[in-house]
């Protein structure tokens, strides 16, 4: 056997990110739980999927963003399943251009609602031809700052994963952390100016009974509540990761086990976050009921609506449904015809 074959096993048996015996239980307790978190954000993810699915949640912008943020979400979580810890090697500096990828392509999915809900809503500008624009930042941006460590070979083994080696601290902080928290901080500046001036609106509503000021101040708090919260999911689950590797920068040789367990117990769980957000939708649970859940899906898999030629047959009135229809030419509000991607709005006074 050659040097570089007895080098490869020597690599493979052991654990990378301690520097130790492959079989030492903190590796093995490491690699578990990276792979549960992940898993359950992967689940996470394809319950959003499905239920987007399931009642049509696909159709406004802000709804088309959200199946957006959960597809990044989960090709970001795909990595934290899949694999050892690699030593260093192109399969190694593929999972970490893969991480950073999905990692900024979902941050950026979030920043995006922000701001398309803060120009909807505090500057009043209605953004669905921005919808294009909006892609080309969600995924041309994180390209690009996924691309520039593996084009100056910075990738490498950095713990539980693969991403930005311990010898290039500055690019780490650079390239990740500093814009994740300085976003995070204009999201919460961005929602905060949100709530007031919505609350300021429903101040601004109040006088008169109007269903339609009281249906659209519903659906605006309605609308708010759940998508407040992303940026302090990313808050959360973010903050384990930076003191981790700040501990990192400062003893580079001597990893904290306590700090890498918090840190892959809760790096992989944006997806299960972005879930759990997603699941404050009161409507969407109920709508969950067996009852709702059972015609939803006879609506998604039994929808055998066809539209063809209308022939029409001798049609004969009698004067008693002459009589019928003239008294009824006054009251509109009967459905005429239902499918489930249409809204009944309230109607105004």
């Amino acid at each position: 056997m050659d040097n570089h074959e007895s080098k490869s096993i020597s690599n493979d048996s052991r654990c990378i990110f301690f520097n130790t015996d492959s079989e030492d239980y903190r590796c093995v307790l490491i690699l578990t739980v990276k792979r549960a978190t992940g898993t359950f954000s992967l689940v996470g993810c394809l319950f959003m999927l499905f239920m987007i699915w399931l009642l049509r949640r696909y159709h406004s912008l802000a709804q088309k963003m959200i199946l957006s943020l959960t597809v990044a979400a989960f090709f970001d979580s795909t990595a934290y399943v899949m694999g050892e810890s690699h030593p260093e090697g192109s399969l190694c500096d593929f999972q970490a251009w893969w991480l950073t990828y999905f990692d900024w392509s979902a941050l950026a999915w979030v920043c995006l609602i922000t701001l398309n809900l803060y120009l909807n809503l505090v500057r009043e500008i209605s953004t669905n031809r921005y919808q294009m624009l909006y892609h080309v930042m969600a995924w041309g941006v994180p390209l690009a700052m996924a691309s520039l460590p593996l084009l100056k070979g910075y990738y490498g083994p950095a713990g539980a994963w693969c991403w930005i080696t311990e010898d290039h601290v500055a690019w780490r902080f650079g390239i990740w952390y500093v814009p994740l928290f300085s976003l995070i901080l204009l999201m919460i500046c961005c929602y905060a100016r949100i709530i007031c001036v919505a609350n300021a609106r429903m101040q601004s509503w109040l006088g008169t009974f109007n269903p339609e000021r009281e249906r659209r101040k519903v659906s605006l708090a309605e609308e708010i509540k759940p998508l407040k919260w992303y940026p302090s999911v990313y808050l959360l689950v973010s903050i384990f990761p930076l003191i981790n590797r700040l501990h990192n920068a400062f003893y580079p040789k001597d990893p904290s086990f306590p700090l890498t367990l918090l840190h892959v117990l809760s790096a992989p769980l944006h997806g299960l976050a972005n879930a759990f957000v997603f699941g404050l939708d009161r409507e969407m649970w109920s709508l969950l009921s067996p009852t709702g859940m059972q015609l939803a899906l006879q609506s998604r898999l039994c929808d055998r609506t066809r539209i063809g030629e209308y022939h029409p047959g001798a049609v004969r009135y009698t004067q008693a449904d002459l009589v019928d229809l003239s008294d009824d030419d006054d009251d509109d509000t009967n459905v005429l015809f239902y499918s489930p991607d249409m809204t009944l709005k309230d109607r105004g006074p």
